[in-house]
């Protein structure tokens, strides 16, 4: 029961760094006159936040699940799987933000209030450091974790696949709300235009999907490895009692 609360807590602290993210944004987009809607729509379809709005539900309802049946049998596969799916997405914007991105300016940001600021700085650290973090413990030390068959690394990749595809369609038919340019990309690698074709893009995209898996094969292996030790550990006492 105590993980539960554990998992609750991350829920609420992964939501709360969403919506600092947002109340930046829309200060942001009140500053710089920019469509509020566009602005939104945007804002919704980062990784970043996509991601970690998924991982409040399958928090969410891991902590459902484990409140309504007390004991030590294994969570379910469909529970495993959420968690599975969304681990990965957090632990490379983790990376990916730590290894690369911290510290680099943002013009826009320079005109931030102090108040403002202390939001984006907040939500920064929340979505790159406590929830890669927070998921990390969970993998490792989380109680009735199930480890997952093999097959199961197709469906880990899935949803960034799905996340890359929707946002490659999109990239096209929306404009900057700064109104610079008739197409908007969340992140400059992926933007066609910037790099002089899709071969770039292309190529970040792979590199992105192979990342997916080797952290996805982690996570399974870790989870796998995990459930065996506990039923070695479970069927240790039988055996010994056997034996007198």
């Amino acid at each position: 029961m105590q993980w539960t609360w554990f998992r609750i807590g991350a829920a609420v602290t992964a939501l709360s760094g969403v919506v600092a993210g947002f109340v930046v944004n829309v200060d942001r987009a009140a500053r710089e006159g920019q469509s509020l809607g566009a602005v939104m729509a945007n804002y919704f379809s980062l990784f970043t936040i996509v991601s970690t709005l998924l991982s409040v539900a399958a928090l969410t309802a891991a902590a459902a699940w484990a409140a309504r049946h007390p004991g030590t049998s294994r969570e379910p596969l469909s529970i495993a799987l959420g968690l599975a799916i969304v681990s990965g997405p957090i632990f490379l914007l983790g990376i990916v933000y730590n290894a690369l991105l911290r510290g680099l300016p943002s013009a826009v940001a320079l005109g931030d209030s102090a108040g403002i600021a202390l939001l984006d700085q907040y939500a920064a650290e929340v979505l790159h450091v406590v929830m890669p973090l927070y998921f990390l413990l969970d993998l490792l030390f989380a109680p009735r974790r199930r480890g997952l068959p093999w097959w199961s690394l197709g469906v880990l990749v899935s949803y960034p696949v799905i996340w890359i595809t929707y946002t490659m369609i999109r990239g096209e038919r929306v404009a900057n709300p700064d109104g610079t340019t008739p197409w908007w990309y969340p992140y400059p690698f992926l933007d066609p235009h910037i790099a002089g074709g899709y071969g770039s893009p292309l190529t970040y995209i792979a590199v992105m999907t192979g990342a997916f898996l080797a952290i996805g094969a982690g996570i399974i292996a870790t989870g796998r490895y995990r459930e065996r030790r506990a039923t070695r550990h479970a069927e240790a006492p039988a055996a010994g009692a056997l034996l007198i």
